[in-house]
């Protein structure tokens, strides 16, 4: 007979069957699991707190065991105590595992038999993805809070703008930068009044995002000197340097450079059947905060102050072309060609040279 039960965090009972497969469906409470045996037969089937001592208490007493979980939240650290404890763990892309994110029976219980059996028949359709280590899962938080202070900072000021042009009146500057209690002097005394605590919140938290500023540029300095390789290139700061190296963590799990595009959803999606090969946008696939800050590093480098180079050359080509969106789709292009350039620098070495495709056609047009 097949066991379910709700107990909240009661210990496991003890498991002896070998090569037990189990899917771990992770909620923000409670979680479901359920264990399979060698030929499928679901062994048991149980909720969990979603805490470290209830999980550790379930999951040391089973024997190694291919544990199969979806990614989220918390599978950052279950999959690193899972792992600890001894445990074979994958971590299911939910946005590939169909089965799970677009079925009509959807539950707890069943998407961890799903993932059970998934993991059980081809570990290859859950398309694993691998977490990134403590240290840099710490470090990249530093960067994701001053990102969380950015956007506050510009709905602060996007509210006071909007407040002052109802009032039919502007505040003066347009960096947000500099917002402070000053840009309100010439308004009317009643909207002065409205808006200078909200001019004084907006110029704390830039005062905040400079300290986490100088905070990224010591950690760079101090941990991450192969910065400085990918800072080569103009148009990337420290900020999108130190961010790309976090997110990929490891640049030899790419077998080529140009794998990089693809990993950061910066490559145009593809579906063809027959003779049919429409244009789709990119698969925005991977993480969208590197994405957005290398589409801002495109954005400078095809700008009016971005130096003459060989990328910068290849874009303004390319938007040249015109067409519908012409100049979006040619900085997009130039953020997957900047993805590839990071990686090549961070896994050569070399030192870049801005124009060394254009200096190599040119020695070969004067041969």
């Amino acid at each position: 007979m097949k066991k379910v039960s709700t107990v909240a965090a009661q210990p496991s009972r003890k498991i002896s069957q070998p090569k037990l497969t189990v899917g771990l469906d992770l909620g923000d409470r409670n979680s479901w699991y359920c264990v399979l045996d060698e030929a499928g037969q679901i062994q048991l089937e149980q909720r969990v707190r979603t805490n470290a001592k209830a999980l550790r208490e379930v999951f040391a007493t089973m024997p190694r065991s291919r544990i199969a979980l979806e990614i989220g939240t918390h599978s950052p650290w279950i999959s690193r105590l899972l792992s600890e404890l001894g445990h074979e763990v994958m971590v299911a892309n939910a946005r590939k595992v169909r089965l799970i994110g677009e079925s009509r029976k959807k539950d707890d219980r069943l998407d961890a038999q799903t993932l059970a059996r998934l993991a059980r028949i081809d570990p290859a359709l859950l398309y694993p993805v691998k977490h990134r280590s403590v240290q840099a899962q710490a470090d990249l938080t530093l960067i994701r809070a001053r990102a969380g202070l950015v956007r506050a900072r510009t709905a602060l000021v996007n509210t006071a703008r909007g407040l002052a042009k109802s009032y039919g009146e502007r505040l003066r500057g347009c960096n947000v930068r500099n917002m402070n209690p000053e840009k309100a002097e010439g308004l009317s005394p009643e909207l002065q009044s409205a808006l200078e605590p909200l001019l004084a919140c907006i110029e704390s938290v830039s005062a905040q995002i400079r300290e986490y500023n100088e905070r990224i540029e010591k950690l760079a300095q101090e941990s991450y000197p192969q910065v400085a390789l990918l800072k080569q290139v103009k148009g990337v700061g420290t900020l999108i340097a130190l961010t790309y190296m976090l997110t990929l963590e490891d640049p030899r799990r790419f077998g080529k450079s140009r794998d990089v595009g693809c990993y950061l959803g910066l490559q145009p999606g593809r579906r063809n059947s027959g003779k049919s090969e429409p244009q789709l946008h990119i698969s925005k696939e991977g993480d969208p905060y590197l994405r957005t800050l290398l589409v801002q590093g495109a954005q400078h480098i095809l700008g009016p102050f971005g130096i003459d180079c060989d990328l910068r050359r290849w874009g303004l080509k390319l938007a040249e072309r015109g067409g519908k969106s012409g100049k979006k789709r040619a900085i997009v292009a130039t953020a997957r060609k900047l993805a590839v350039l990071l990686h090549h620098l961070w896994v050569s070495g070399e030192a870049y040279e801005p124009l060394h495709n254009s200096s190599r056609t040119t020695v070969a047009a004067a041969a």
